[in-house]
């Protein structure tokens, strides 16, 4: 067994698999994963059966991001030190399969709600939830969660850097609070609860982190223990737009693979279903891409010029209609199309600034600036004209009120309205997890439809029975 092989615990009893193969099962198996076919993509649920959820989501991010590993292993010679330390194809599914466990309910608007309600408590975010899941909530092992190879559980973490250490607080309405009560075993903890939960989202966006609770343990006693790399690699940069928290800019190999199937799943496959369900029109997509790019001042159709030229003979009218006006099939072979084009340019070189001395840090997959910028085009015309439209952000603030108020709920009297289960986990119950924080990890593991109905359940007057089962 290799060092990134190993595990906390390692209880392995059947030799015929790889411990990538069982890392793969654990996950496929978990219910945290099974959970994410009923979490928002970026549409609701319930609005079609056709959009994607963050299950679906995630397996295109999986696909993709083995088609990308394979298409490196092919481009590099047996012996080669990039062939050497590329992952295997199980492990890199694995990864990116992984990769949104820790999202909440509501997608967005319910990170917001949980780490507004979490500001005394060290926050939430969820790439931290999903190391938080992989490594100590999930119920394979007692202790260790999923108990996964080392080298699995670096590559969930997008950003290395804790909390504490990269949070703005100047950028938050009420600045840094106050550091709360110490919670004591066996007696009540009163829970510091905001007054409304009504209130502005922009205000409360988390920074790029995994949580405080990670640190010592997992993160510094077990995945980083030994690398001298650390250091650099989990240094925070100064953000370069005004109210943005700082983060860090470096990440293992495998991670930088995984980010970049999440883009291309992110940018290509959401578009197909902003255009499936008629979110994006023909014309409003067109008048879009006619305008100015505000980072590099060109058109924004020119930016795709690598992909038009490639598939279209340079021209964007005949691409925009194949999308829209040439049937479903046709629209899917320009997505498959467009899957294929970035894949097939996902490059790996060795880094020569910071000069890390692991090559697991040295080596990233990455894309040449016209094909990152191709890119940024299809995800941002998602975000500007779906995410950010009325019916999108009104029905993410009901997420987010639905979620502030669970919170509320279950702070305000944790003995009284918890699961017995749960509430023993906190330290007031005889647990060694602060309250605060078992009521996030509960319902940031909620699905849409649970929360829904367990908000029905406490606040609407005709809903609710003793005999339901959520």
């Amino acid at each position: 067994m290799t060092h990134w092989e190993e595990r906390r615990v390692d209880r392995s009893i059947n030799g015929n698999r790889t411990e990538y193969e069982r890392d793969f099962a654990r996950v496929v198996h978990s219910a945290a994963f099974r959970r994410l076919q009923a979490k928002t993509q970026v549409l609701g649920m319930g609005d079609s059966d056709f959009n994607r959820t963050r299950l679906t989501h995630s397996m295109e991010v999986s696909q993709i991001g083995v088609a990308i590993t394979k298409k490196l292993y092919r481009e590099h010679e047996d012996g080669s030190p990039e062939r050497a330390i590329l992952p295997p194809p199980m492990l890199m599914s694995t990864i990116c399969l992984a990769h949104d466990l820790g999202h909440p309910p509501f997608g967005h608007g319910g990170e917001v709600a949980l780490n507004r309600c979490m500001l005394p408590y060290g926050g939430f975010e969820g790439n931290g939830q999903t190391l938080r899941i992989v490594t100590k909530l999930e119920p394979y092992h007692d202790v260790y969660g999923m108990d996964l190879t080392k080298r699995a559980v670096l590559g969930v973490i997008k950003y290395p850097a804790q909390y504490k250490d990269v949070v703005d607080w100047s950028i938050y309405p009420g600045k840094e609070p106050e550091a709360p009560a110490v919670e004591v075993n066996d007696e009540a903890y009163d829970v510091r609860l905001e007054p409304s939960s009504i209130f502005v989202a922009s205000g409360y966006k988390p920074p790029k982190c995994y949580l405080n609770e990670e640190h010592d343990d997992v993160v510094m006693g077990w995945v980083a223990a030994g690398l001298d790399d650390w250091p650099q690699l989990s240094a925070v940069f100064p953000s370069k737009k005004k109210g943005k928290h700082p983060k860090t800019k470096h990440k293992s190999l495998d991670t930088s693979i995984m980010e970049l199937a999440d883009d291309i799943a992110y940018g290509v496959h959401d578009l197909e279903d902003a255009i499936g369900l008629g979110l994006i029109r023909h014309q409003t997509f067109c008048e879009w891409y006619e305008a100015t790019d505000r980072d590099t001042k060109k058109t924004r159709k020119s930016l795709l010029e690598p992909f038009l030229e490639l598939h279209h003979q340079g021209k964007f009218d005949a691409f925009a209609e194949s999308l829209f006006n040439e049937g479903t099939q046709t629209r899917k072979q320009v997505i498959g199309h467009l899957v294929g084009f970035f894949v097939g340019r996902a490059k790996l070189a060795r880094q020569t600034e910071p000069n890390f001395q692991n090559d697991i840090f040295g080596y990233q997959a990455f894309f040449d600036k016209p094909v990152e910028e191709a890119l940024r085009t299809l995800k941002e015309i998602v975000v500007e004209l779906v995410i950010k439209s009325t019916p999108v952000q009104q029905l993410e603030f009901k997420g987010q009120k639905i979620v502030a108020e669970l919170f509320a709920v279950f702070a305000t009297d944790p003995k009284r309205l918890l699961d017995p289960r749960d509430f023993r986990r906190t330290i007031q119950g005889g647990g060694d997890t602060p309250t605060p924080r078992v009521i996030c990890d509960y319902i940031a593991g909620m699905t849409d439809e649970y929360a829904t109905k367990r908000y029905q359940q406490l606040f609407e007057p005709r809903v609710g029975s003793v005999f339901d089962r959520l």
